[in-house]
């Protein structure tokens, strides 16, 4: 160990799993002399694995009751007022409560797991709370104790039936089991339980009775597993788990770690200690050493962990086994010895297994000369095999010096390979830059082929906290780092966001200029107030539903001042977007755009299509006016002024018709419309009032007129029309309208009216075949002939049209 002349008894200790680090505090129930070199405050001191101190939190916000880890490496400290603190490993931190139980009662007592802890109230309540993320606090069932357990654990809800936490509380000569909705006595006489642990799979509790034994049984109390009795009726100072089937209990200078069929062994040291539990072993911590201890087992096929006695097997004295021949043929060989090629021969069936064995027990090695011993043994053994994947081998390789890199004192991580292959190299990588090696977590993400992003990003932004170089040279630096990376595709967004969070505005906005990626840009230019800058990258970027989030957020903030239309103005693509959403949403922002940039038509425009929008007549004119002012004063736009003038003056009329003509509606209608309904009220006085005076051409009113008489089945009026003058639409829309109407008799009074050429086509859709034949034979037209004859199904007057067809054939 790093550090120099700690004495670990006078500490409360808090280790990390996963080779993690350890957190100390002067323990308050212990004396402890005061030194010129101690600090009068409590200090928490974060130090690594190897001892080496990482950061020092000055404390003095309370009492701490426990302290622990979750499983991202951040320190949770309790403290009895019912506050939790969560540090990173840096010294910042986020606080907050267990609520108004806790602070009432004061906390006593907490375990903590990974992502959550439950504390134990001094009126005995239990308060559970599942995620640090989201902190909520709740009440589990009230187990009605009068008096603190005698020890206390949880089984963490990964590991339970309901995936919720429960808590098992040792009162009396037996256990509680609570969780949120009941609390079960599980009606056991073996207790009192003065010590307890829960194995690193939740399967397994291990307990300490007040008559010095060890008892482990299932966690739901259905199988009695062992019982081991010591010769110490003082309960341990510590009991831990070592892996899934061994368990070490911790006394004054003395561990002793027992097995399951009742193999024990004793280690003693000369000072104080602390035990770190870990899934594969122990991790032991003393005043001079980092020691990890562990029972080889073949493996535990429940638990998932890759024990395997593959050391035994290679390394026991006169062990036989196809790996130690191995392992021992390769010392032979390198003494130049003819027993190497023997001991080839006896294990060739099982030498694959061999060599297996041999870069397994190479994984389980620290030392790194075994690792390479074995390491070439396996390598001597494959030479042998004519096929043999040497992909474990190589990925064994690459392993080792991933772990041989981080176990190294410098780092502090002393992760075993079970460990690592349970936490994943992603999660290793992210704790080696919390802890900012940057250049180690580089270096291997780039051996292990993996993305490096995450390690650049967060050296960025550990560099721009830290760094008190003026921002250009900050700026200068990142970038130069990052592109020589070849990370052109890099998101700056992070790191721009973190230079805005410790008040570097400029260089924030410099940073977003390297960001690739329009979508991560945009949000954090508004977040920094840079509105106007935002728009310009929405725009520069194409994304139209990226220019509508940058205009909606201007408009939010910005509308009343009137500073939103400066900063759309001179800007194509948003004003053209700006326009086609306030047609379709705001007509009122659409209007005030059009005013305050001088484009006096477009707002009329707006205005004549708010006019329809009113329900009063009154309004929908006063809005026309306007409108029509508005045109008045551009001599390009004649047009709009006489048509949008008729208008007012056909709202005119037509509120005057709806007077005089009783249950018609005619505001709103066209002008076509309402002559049509005059006609169809039978005010044809009216309709010719109005042609006169909206100068309505005579084919549109002969055709409005027509309409109007078929559709009222005014058989007479029609033929007064017809025979009124002559037809300015011709005679062929009587026939046509006729038909529609379904009156054929009345549609042939005007075919004869219609010119010779298109006469046969209309008798044939009135169903006069004969007479279309004679109007066909007067054309001389034999094809047509020929068709009336096919469409004809009666026989008299089908002879009477192939007499005409022979007819026209023999001239």
């Amino acid at each position: 160990m790093l550090w120099k002349h700690v004495d670990l008894s006078k500490f409360m200790i808090a280790g990390a799993p996963y080779g993690g680090p350890i957190a100390m505090i002067r323990d308050d129930k212990k004396v402890l002399l005061l030194q010129k070199q101690q600090p009068v405050k409590p200090t928490i001191y974060l130090y690594t694995s190897a001892g080496k101190l990482m950061e020092q939190l000055q404390w003095d916000k309370g009492r701490i009751i426990t302290m622990g880890w979750t499983d991202t490496e951040q320190l949770i400290v309790v403290l009895e007022d019912g506050t939790i603190r969560l540090y990173d490993i840096h010294g910042e931190y986020t606080q907050f409560s267990l609520g108004k139980e806790a602070n009432d009662h004061s906390v006593i007592d907490c375990q903590i797991w990974g992502t959550g802890l439950v504390a134990l109230t001094g009126n005995f309540k239990l308060i559970s709370l599942a995620n640090f993320e989201e902190p909520r606090p709740r009440l589990m069932a009230d187990p009605e104790l009068n008096e603190p357990p005698h020890s206390w654990t949880v089984i963490p809800p990964q590991y339970t039936l309901s995936r919720h936490v429960e808590v098992l509380l040792a009162t009396g000569s037996t256990i509680l089991t609570v969780d949120a909705k009941e609390s079960q006595d599980q009606l056991l006489q073996q207790g009192p339980f003065t010590k307890m642990a829960v194995s690193p799979n939740g399967k397994f509790l291990a307990l300490f009775t007040t008559d010095g034994k060890l008892w482990v049984v299932s966690t739901d109390f259905q199988k009695n597993l062992s019982e081991f009795a010591t010769k110490s009726k003082v309960p341990p100072q510590q009991l831990v788990w070592c892996g899934t089937d061994s368990v070490v209990m911790y006394w004054d200078k003395i561990v002793l770690m027992v097995g399951p069929f009742g193999d024990w062994i004793k280690h003693t040291y000369d000072d104080a200690i602390y035990l770190v539990p870990e899934v594969d072993g122990v991790r032991v911590i003393s005043s001079d050493k980092c020691e990890f201890l562990q029972k080889l087992n073949r493996t535990d096929k429940s638990a998932s962990l890759l024990y395997t006695d593959v050391t035994e097997d290679i390394f026991k004295i006169g062990s036989t086994t196809p790996g130690a021949m191995l392992f021992d043929a390769l010392d032979h060989f390198e003494k130049r010895s003819p027993k190497a090629d023997e001991n080839i021969r006896s294990i060739r069936p099982e030498l694959a297994d061999a060599v297996d064995a041999c870069i397994d027990a190479a994984g389980h090695e620290f030392s790194q000369f075994w690792q390479r011993s074995l390491l070439k043994a396996a390598s001597f053994g494959k030479a042998f095999l004519e096929s043999y994947n040497a992909d474990r081998f190589v990925n064994m390789c690459q392993t080792l010096r991933v772990l041989n890199a981080v176990r190294y004192y410098e780092i502090g991580i002393p992760i075993t390979y079970t460990q690592y292959d349970r936490l994943t190299p992603d999660v290793l990588i992210d704790r080696l830059i919390n802890r900012h090696h940057h250049l180690l977590a580089l270096r291997i993400c780039e051996y292990l082929k993996m993305r490096s992003d995450r390690v650049l990003i967060h050296w960025a932004c550990a560099k721009i906290k830290k760094s008190k170089d003026d921002e250009e040279t900050i700026c200068r630096m990142i970038v130069d780092k990052l592109t020589n990376n070849n990370k052109p595709g890099l998101s700056y967004a992070e790191i721009a966001k973190t230079a805005h969070k410790v008040g570097q505005p400029k260089l924030a906005t410099r940073l977003l200029d390297y960001e690739p990626r329009a979508a991560d840009q945009v949000p954090l230019l508004i977040s920094m107030q840079e509105d106007e800058l935002a728009l310009v990258k929405a725009i520069e970027s194409g994304d139209t539903d990226l220019v509508y989030y940058v205009m909606l957020h201007l408009k939010r903030k910005l509308l009343q001042s009137g500073e939103f239309f400066r900063i759309i103005n001179n800007k194509p693509m948003a004003c053209n977007l700006l326009e086609v959403f306030c047609k379709q949403q705001d007509l009122k922002l659409l209007k005030d755009f059009y005013y305050q940039d001088d484009r006096h038509v477009d707002r009329a425009n707006i205005i004549v299509l708010e006019s329809y929008e009113q329900k009063s007549l009154n309004d929908r004119i006063d809005k026309l006016k306007v409108a029509l002012k508005i045109y008045q004063d551009d001599k390009d736009h004649a047009f709009e002024v006489k048509a949008l003038d008729e208008n007012i003056k056909l709202l005119h009329k037509q509120s005057q018709l709806e007077k005089d003509i009783a249950g018609q509606q005619f505001v709103g209608l066209s002008l076509s419309e309402t002559v049509h309904k005059c006609i169809m009220a039978k005010e044809s006085s009216k309709a010719d009032k109005l042609r006169s005076e909206f100068k309505i051409p005579d084919k549109r009113f002969w055709w409005i007129k027509l309409k109007a008489l078929v559709e009222m089945r005014e058989w007479t009026e029609l033929d007064k029309l017809a025979k009124s003058k002559k037809s300015p639409i011709g005679y062929e829309p009587f026939v046509e309208e006729c038909i529609k109407a379904m009156q054929h008799r009345e549609a042939a009074k005007y075919v004869l009216k219609c010119e010779p050429t298109v006469r046969p086509g209309l008798f044939i859709k009135v169903g006069d075949f004969k007479a279309a034949g004679q109007e066909a034979l007067g054309l001389k037209d034999v094809q047509l002939l020929r068709e009336i004859r096919s469409k004809c199904t009666n026989h008299i007057i089908a002879q009477e049209l192939d007499a005409y067809i022979a007819q026209l054939q023999n001239r």
